[in-house]
């Protein structure tokens, strides 16, 4: 029996490319199917794709998103002296035939310029950001994406927008699939704080394990319960055993192995699904048995919680790198 209470899971990675919206996509139909509750939500401002992989060609509903702003010149009042320029550790000042105009797409609004400007010819107005749109795809789910334009800020913000329009159409019962970004910055920390159970992707190779580590620290520091997915075990399965080792040692499920398959890029070039391009693939069939796996945690939710919440709280510290000239 499913829960009547409204759940997130997210589906992270760390690492970019390792299948995270392959698995995303499948535990969406599948749950769906199963309870009809599903609500999909692709987290990837940067570069959403779930839409190309339900083949969904029209939103329904879309929103501008201003959230940043920039900087422009008021050509009356600049004297052209040049000190924006100096002063712009982004680059967005540029000199054209003597005149000085801010590129909007490199500009960060940081008013730097403004703050020296000895004219005050330098003003900052918002700009819009992103979209935050929805559509009900032809499975009969709604999925929620976004997409940032482009050289914009604000990722982070841009998800936080999205669950909460998927928090305000949900019922109490819903279950949001959250398709993460790759790394651990802004947007995979909105993607994840909030959340209910992180779903890692992690492939058999030393760069993929290192980010997997990365983004389950992030998990615990949110105090979010984590398993774990293996895709494409069987590329390096003597690499598999550091993978086990450290699952075992964190209290981390393995839901499951998927065999590499070249029949996965071949469904994203039909826009399906592949359980619905391929489904006796043997890839198919192994995310199958992982969505089996989610279901049986969605379903004994409360107790599987409390078997594994993580062992240790780890703080998250991210790392500030300055520019390399500070004015």
């Amino acid at each position: 029996m499913q829960p009547n209470r409204y759940l997130e899971f997210v589906v992270a990675s760390g690492k970019g490319g390792v299948g995270k919206s392959t698995v995303s996509s499948t535990l969406i139909m599948y749950l769906h199917r199963r309870y009809g509750n599903v609500i999909a939500l692709d987290a990837d401002a940067d570069a959403p794709n779930l839409h190309l992989i339900f083949n969904v060609a029209k939103w329904d509903y879309e929103k501008p998103y201003v959230a940043s702003k920039t900087a422009y010149i008021v050509e009356e009042k600049c004297v052209d002296c040049g000190l924006c320029a100096d002063v712009c550790v982004f680059n967005a000042v540029k000199e054209i035939n003597g005149h000085y105009v801010i590129d909007e797409v490199l500009c960060e609004g940081c008013a730097t310029c403004a703050y020296v400007c000895p004219t005050r010819a330098i003003r900052l107005r918002t700009s819009e950001s992103g979209k935050v749109r929805m559509a009900k795809t032809k499975y009969g789910f709604t999925l929620i994406s976004a997409e940032l334009n482009v050289g914009k800020p604000n990722t982070g913000k841009l998800v936080t927008e999205e669950k909460e329009l998927a928090r305000k159409i949900a019922k109490n019962n819903s279950l949001v699939i959250v398709d993460s970004a790759a790394g651990i910055g802004c947007q995979v920390i909105a993607s994840i704080a909030g959340s209910n159970l992180a779903i890692l992707v992690v492939e058999p190779t030393p760069a993929s394990f290192s980010d997997f580590k990365r983004v389950h620290k992030l998990a615990m520091h949110f105090r979010i319960p984590s398993v774990l997915v293996v895709n494409k075990y069987d590329i390096n399965e003597g690499f598999l055993r550091k993978i086990e080792e450290y699952a075992s040692s964190e209290n981390i499920e393995i839901l499951g192995y998927i065999p590499y398959d070249d029949v996965v890029p071949k469904s994203m070039t039909m826009l399906k699904p592949l359980i619905e391009a391929f489904p006796n693939s043997k890839a198919s069939k192994a995310l199958l048995n992982v969505a089996k796996g989610v279901e049986e945690i969605y379903v004994n939710w409360d107790s599987w919680k409390t078997k594994h919440m993580p062992r240790r709280y780890a703080p998250y510290r991210p790392k500030i790198i300055k520019p390399s000239k500070i004015y």
